[in-house]
């Protein structure tokens, strides 16, 4: 076997493992949410950034027609994300009609872009912006947590996997597109989710020392 058929197995063995672990991405920070009854340190606003940057992706790939196995994860993790979302808005009173047009407007849009009756052209255009997208909802996240100084609704086990899968995809997109803009949002994304679990850690070891 080359070393090039070596390389591909392996990328295709990772994009599995990738997604395998995608399946269960969203559940640890979901089963916090239902045990605490509570979205203390989880900022909305991070939640909304990140749907932004998933739901763009996903449309980016599957209209380029794309390898499935090189971003099924994202519809994987949009599913759990829409839980997720729907539980924090439950759990801060914020389900009501204006949130339900917000809904009804991203359901349009998305169907616009992945039925093309909105043209591909948009979807190249606002890729490149889902970098600093990501990276914001991160950041807001990061920056939830060191206000409040408490960590105690956020999922550390999440944001491992959510670095680690992130790390799988540096590699996998290389050797699949090798797309520049796709590889800088995994870098980032890599880094800052890390950043997230470190600081969940911290946050939840300090409590149990006072504790």
């Amino acid at each position: 076997m080359s070393w090039k058929y070596f390389l591909h197995y392996l990328s295709d063995g990772l994009s599995l493992i990738t997604i395998g672990m995608c399946l269960v991405l969203k559940v640890p920070q979901i089963k916090r949410l239902l045990n605490t009854k509570s979205a203390v340190g989880i900022s909305l606003l991070s939640l909304s950034l990140e749907l932004t940057s998933y739901s763009i992706v996903t449309c980016y790939n599957y209209t380029n027609n794309y390898s499935l196995l090189s971003y099924m994860e994202y519809p994987i993790i949009l599913i759990q994300e829409y839980f997720l979302i729907y539980l924090v808005l439950k759990y801060l009173n914020l389900i009501n009609n204006q949130i339900l047009s917000v809904v009804t407007l991203y359901v349009l849009v998305c169907a616009g872009f992945l039925t093309q009756i909105i043209p591909k052209t948009f979807l190249t255009l606002l890729v490149p912006f889902c970098t600093p997208v990501s990276a914001s909802s991160k950041v807001a996240q990061l920056l939830t947590i060191l206000r409040a100084k408490n960590a105690d609704a956020v999922s550390p086990m999440t944001w491992f996997i959510s670095a680690f899968t992130n790390l799988t995809r540096i590699f996998t997109v290389y050797m699949d597109s090798a797309d520049i803009l796709i590889l800088g949002n995994f870098i980032v994304s890599t880094t800052l989710s890390s950043s997230i679990m470190f600081s969940a850690m911290y946050y939840k070891r300090k409590l149990k020392k006072i504790e």
